[in-house]
């Protein structure tokens, strides 16, 4: 759903006119139901041709915060752990990036399905939310450099074990995250494939789990983690479509903010900081053996 804060008011006798919203910084960084409700501390523009409210670099480290939108229920990529701190690959991401700016960071639990619109209301500064990078989604929100490689894969059940998208029947539904590639990608291109969609990435596992579809599509990486992690499941399509990359985004126009991204990301790679996240961080979960193919080191 797409969002703006920018809103026109017209009545038959006035011309047109606009008012800009403002948002104030809310929420906690170890809370999940509070993290929901953090926006920005402020809402400005770098660019007239961008409509969005966002902050700029300078205004996120004059507020000593910055507000970054991570999976609260996406292990090991993004999730809150026994002790209710967040973690995963991409919050280790986050962590560093706080350090560097030198800023405390406020997690705003999100979902797949409302990224961009996090972006586009001012709610985040950041998504690093397992983000693929597609045409489409850069047409509404600015993604910097890389750091993962992705494709899509599927996983079903071991005693009906689908290895071709031809195996699907015309009765059978296929579950989906709404929000994601793997849902783009099906509707465009398997128009004929029924798809059982939810919001959540607990809600898609909870209904696969409890049989509502003959199988998952979803990032490759996620699906292989559920097979290692849970028995009776194969992921008999490991890559699906074409290899994309997973990327921050930032909102649309907020240049200063996705220059010093990339630079940080070109920075990093110098010294294998994203090596050193899969190791700290999905090595239990993948192996030695997917690293190289996973990461990416600018």
């Amino acid at each position: 759903m797409k969002n703006t804060i920018v809103k026109k008011l017209t009545t038959s006798l006035l011309a047109t006119s606009l008012i800009t919203a403002s948002f104030t910084a809310c929420g906690s960084s170890d809370n999940t139901s509070s993290d929901t409700s953090a926006t920005a501390e402020s809402a400005s523009s770098e660019s007239s041709d961008s409509s969005a409210p966002f902050r700029t670099l300078d205004e996120i480290k004059e507020s000593g915060t910055i507000n970054i939108g991570v999976f609260s229920d996406k292990s090991p990529f993004g999730y809150v752990d026994e002790n209710g701190e967040y973690a995963g690959y991409d919050v280790y991401f986050a962590e560093r990036i706080g350090e560097d700016l030198g800023v405390e960071i406020n997690y705003v639990s999100t979902e797949a399905a409302n990224r961009i619109e996090y972006l586009q209301t001012g709610k985040v500064d950041i998504i690093l939310a397992n983000f693929t990078v597609t045409e489409e989604r850069a047409e509404e929100v600015d993604f910097a450099l890389p750091y993962m490689n992705v494709a899509l894969g599927v996983i079903s059940p071991d005693d009906a074990v689908i290895e071709s998208l031809d195996d699907i029947g015309a009765d059978n539904q296929v579950i989906v995250i709404s929000g994601t590639t793997a849902e783009t990608y099906l509707t465009k291109n398997y128009p004929d494939i029924k798809l059982q969609k939810y919001d959540a990435y607990a809600e898609a596992k909870t209904a696969f789990e409890n049989g509502n579809g003959v199988a998952w599509a979803n990032d490759n990486t996620e699906v292989i983690a559920f097979s290692i992690e849970n028995e009776g499941y194969t992921v008999g399509i490991p890559s699906l479509g074409d290899q994309d990359t997973i990327a921050p985004a930032v909102t649309k126009g907020n240049e200063s903010l996705l220059n010093w991204l990339n630079e940080e990301i070109e920075s990093l790679g110098t010294e294998n900081f994203f090596h050193a996240d899969y190791e700290a961080t999905l090595l239990d979960t993948y192996g030695a053996d997917y690293e190289d193919t996973l990461v990416v080191e600018q």
